[in-house]
């Protein structure tokens, strides 16, 4: 189950790995918590980054390859899953069925998964593609000394098979959702083929747009 896909599942009137997927990504998240909290770290920045990673589908992707995860998924005929969220979306389920299985023990889920392939967590945070957005966090934080929200706009352009995006209006919001800064109304992405691209790119347009003022 946690390694059929909703489509095969649906096609063919089978269980499929969405609820174990929503499970695992919550296991995850509990666990690097616990590490964190269970390491003494205090230092806000490291906590942001370690919670931008975990909600960046490349993070998932990067370990899911290493894996050779889609040598055993089971997906119709047609539908691509090498190189796609697919990957990431399996990684979370295979964490919430351990889970399951386990008798909802989260060591189990820590020993077998986390600790063999989440192993270089540093590396997993440079290599994030959220790195950009981590930094204009950090920067952020030290000039208003709290951990503001950034706020985006998301423009899809195309058709869905071919489907461009535009990341635009950004907004820095304290936490009563107050504007912190006036923004210039030109500042947007490029167009990528992928939503996290595209806010990559305009969260380094936006920390040089910051550090030059």
């Amino acid at each position: 189950e946690a390694l059929t896909t909703p489509q095969y599942g649906n096609e063919n009137n089978l269980g499929h790995y969405e609820i174990l997927e929503t499970l695992g990504d919550a296991v995850i998240k509990l666990i690097f918590s616990l590490k964190i909290y269970n390491s003494g770290e205090n230092d806000p920045g490291r906590l942001t980054k370690t919670k931008q990673c975990l909600e960046d589908n490349q993070t998932f992707l990067k370990v899911a390859t290493e894996m050779e995860l889609w040598k055993y998924i089971i997906s119709s005929k047609k539908q691509k899953v090498r190189s796609t969220s697919i990957l990431a979306d399996v990684i979370e389920s295979i964490c919430g069925a351990i889970y399951v299985d386990s008798g909802n023990n989260l060591e189990i889920v820590e020993q077998k998964i986390i600790n063999i392939y989440f192993y270089d967590w540093d590396a997993l945070i440079k290599e994030s593609s959220n790195l950009y957005k981590n930094q204009l966090l950090e920067y952020l934080q030290d000039i208003f000394k709290i951990t503001p929200t950034i706020k985006f706009e998301y423009e899809k352009l195309g058709p869905d098979n071919d489907a461009r995006w535009i990341v635009k209006n950004p907004e820095i919001l304290d936490e009563k959702q107050n504007r912190l800064l006036n923004l210039p109304d030109n500042l947007r992405s490029e167009k990528f083929r992928r939503r996290k691209d595209a806010e990559k790119d305009l969260s380094l347009k936006l920390l040089k747009y910051l550090q030059s003022k």
